[in-house]
């Protein structure tokens, strides 16, 4: 069988959920919080990186922190859905 179809679906566990933000932004306080609060609940870990300090995520995300990653990924930016973050989470 091929890998795309053995495909497992991940533990909430594995996951990874990165922040992207700044200091002084009260958006990206908002967002912490919640990922913090979803994170202990499902398990996942997270990570926090400021714009400030990477020149590559700051071209990359300036217009749209706080950013959420989820392995990687945009998950979102702005405003954080606790709901929507479990989901993507597997939770």
């Amino acid at each position: 069988m091929s890998a795309l179809l053995r495909r497992t679906k991940k533990k909430p566990a594995d996951r990874v959920v990165t922040l992207v933000g700044k200091p002084g932004c009260h958006l990206c306080d908002d967002a912490r919080l919640v990922v913090r609060e979803v994170c202990a609940e499902t398990g996942a870990s997270w990570v926090e990186k400021d714009i400030t300090q990477d020149e590559a995520l700051y071209r990359e995300y300036w217009e749209q922190i706080p950013v959420v990653l989820v392995d990687d990924e945009q998950h979102t930016f702005w405003r954080v859905d606790p709901g929507r973050l479990r989901k993507a989470l597997g939770a």
